[in-house]
This record gives structure tokens, sequence and C-alpha cells, in this order.
């Protein structure tokens, strides 16, 4: 944003930035994550090519999908931060986390397909598991991961939002951002969710595989690899679909059932004759939304008269305010 205009939306007394306020912390955790997850891609590609061992050079490969899918969620944080006051972005960029989010949650749900389909393969045409070996890569796999989770973990007591200071042009009101939340679910970050889901179905994986791996070896039951597979691919569609779910709702300003926003803002408003003609209310990034309110009333106020009942509302982070007379 140049500075002339980052200049213009400070006389306005307000910009549109609605990124979530662990976002630089979460870009430096996905970051780490990522150089953790690729330094171990690398050896176990290396030492499988040294010792010839294709089950090291397989799951090398395997992490390498997954790094893919947490860089998509590093470039959004970065893109975003960036371009937090771009002025091309009406309304901000807090969004591009929920975009990253769903790219993920699509590739998680092309990651359960293939681990199906081999799983598949495998129980139609079986082949003999070298079980020491491929017990030590999935340990190995899951001490990677397991550490990878922690890191990316959320951390709730951190949550909360922006709320500035509004203006009045022709009868609207325009706010953005400073106080505080604990919605949870309004608060949460979908892109470091979806890292978080990528590195924990690893994990799932090397559990499953862990635990067939190690049943086979004592009893011969070579079948329950693939079946565990097919039990894991099950599992992460299932978080794919989740994850889907939230992150395209937001993208398309689709407000859960259970959200009980637009409800309090007509309990904040409509009373003494006022009554809200036309009321829109979307998410606008982790722990923020806004929201326009149209409303009539025989005595009307100032915008900001309306604006300072709902004041409460702590997730409102940018209200615009249209106030019409009654005849």
């Amino acid at each position: 944003m140049s500075e002339a205009s980052h200049n213009e939306s400070a006389r306005l007394g307000h910009d549109h930035v609605f990124l979530g306020d662990d976002h630089r912390r979460n870009e430096r955790r996905t970051w780490f994550v990522i150089a953790l997850t690729t330094a171990t891609m690398a050896a176990e590609i290396a030492a499988g090519t040294f010792y010839g061992s294709m089950a090291l050079v397989a799951d090398g490969w395997h992490m390498s999908t997954h790094a893919a899918a947490m860089l998509i969620a590093a470039l959004a944080y970065v893109y975003a931060r960036r371009n937090a006051r771009n002025p091309r972005f009406t309304f901000g960029t807090g969004k591009l986390g929920d975009l990253a989010g769903f790219a993920s949650a699509v590739t998680l749900a092309l990651i359960a397909l293939l681990i199906g389909w081999e799983s598949l393969e495998r129980l139609s045409n079986p082949i003999a598991i070298s079980f020491p070996q491929a017990i030590s890569v999935a340990a190995l796999g899951l001490a990677v991961n397991l550490a990878c989770a922690w890191l990316l973990r959320e951390d709730h007591s951190h949550h909360h939002g922006h709320l500035g200071h509004g203006d009045e042009h022709h009868g609207q009101e325009h706010g953005g951002g400073g106080r505080h939340h604990h919605d949870d679910a309004a608060g949460r970050d979908n892109n470091l969710r979806a890292a978080y889901l990528h590195v924990l179905a690893d994990a799932l994986t090397s559990v499953l595989a862990i635990v067939a791996l190690v049943a086979g070896s004592i009893n011969g039951w070579i079948c329950l690899d693939p079946l565990m597979g097919l039990v894991g691919a099950l599992v992460i569609a299932r978080w794919s679909l989740s994850l889907v779910r939230d992150t395209g709702s937001v993208l398309v300003d689709y407000l859960p059932a259970g959200d009980r926003l637009p409800a309090d803002i007509r309990a904040a408003i409509e009373n003494d004759g006022v009554r809200i003609t036309d009321l829109h209310v979307w998410q606008l990034g982790p722990g923020h939304h806004g929201a326009i309110v149209s409303l009539m009333t025989r005595k009307p106020k100032s915008p900001s008269f309306y604006r300072h009942k709902l004041a409460h509302l702590r997730e409102l982070s940018h209200v615009t305010i249209e106030v019409e007379t009654a005849t």
C-alpha cells in the first residue's frame, strides 16, 4: 500500500487489517515445521538410496507431499501479512488463510483417496513386508509428525480481535478493530488448522502402520497392513470434509446455524421504535466479523449512537450503519 493510501486510512480513523491475532507466530511455526519435515524427508531419501531401502525412500517422498501442502499455508501467511493494507483487498486479507485451508483440505482428500486405492491394491495383490525395517521407518515418521503437531497446536488463550474508530459519511459508519472476544469458532485460524491436520494425518497413518506391522510380524497377518490403511483413509477423508465445510463457509460468507451474532445485533438495536430492515453479517478473518445494518425509525439518531449499542459484541470489527427515517 502506498504511503498516501496508508495516511488516508489513518485520517479516516480505521484500517482493514483483519488478520488473526497469532498470525505472525503461526507463520513462524509453519515455516519451522516445513524446515523439520524437509530435513527429515531429505535424510530418509538419502539414507534409503545409500542403503537400498525402498521403504525409507517411499516414506521420504510421502513426507514431501505434506511439506508441499504446508508450504501453501506458509505462503498464504506471508502474502496476507504483506498485503494486509493493500486497498485492492476491499475487506483486507483475513480470508486468505481460509482459501489456503480450503486448498489443503482438497489435498488431504486426494491423499485419502491415494491411501485408500493403494490399500485396496495391496489387499488384492499382497506383497512381502520387511517388518523390522518398515516398523523403524514408521516410528521415525511418527516421532517427527508428533513434534510437528505439537508445534502447530492452537493456543486458544491467545485469541482476541480488533476494533478501532469509526467514521461517518452520508448516514453510514464504518469501524475497524480492538476488543477482545472468546469465540473459538470465529477465532479459529483455519490455515493453521489445515497444516495441523496434514501432520496429524501423517501421524495417524504411522500409528496404524505400527499397529498393523507389529501384529503382522507376530501373527503373520499381512492383510492387516492394507486394512489399517483403509481405516486411515476414511479418518483423513472425514477430517478433509470437515475442513472443506468450515473454510468454504467463510469463503462464501455463510454463517453457521448456531452463530448468534445476527440475533445479538437485532437484540441490541431493535428497541424504542427502531426496526432493522436489512442485515448482513459475515466473517472477515479469524476472530473478526463485519456487519451492514440498515435500520428505520421515526426518531433517527446519528450512526455513532447505534454503533455504541453494538460495542459489547466483541466479534464485530467493521460496522456500516445506514439510518432511514420512517414515514
